[in-house]
């Protein structure tokens, strides 16, 4: 009674929500390792926020070389 099939369509939803959540954790880690920033903390901010972390990412200031 309790338990239900998820229909196809809620399936697509969670895959493609999964899969953008990904792109992002990607996208995040790529933009700091390439301006020197700490490449796994951006790719958590990617993993909690989704794509809303990505401009974020972009507006972080690149590390100074020394």
């Amino acid at each position: 009674q309790g338990h239900r099939v998820p229909k196809a369509a809620e399936m697509t939803a969670i895959l493609l929500m999964a899969l953008l959540l990904l792109a992002s954790v990607i996208a995040c880690h790529a933009i700091a390792k390439r301006r020197g920033r700490n490449p796994v903390f951006w790719g958590l901010m990617g993993l909690l926020f989704g794509p809303l972390a990505i401009p974020f990412a972009l507006l972080a200031r690149p590390k100074r070389r020394e």
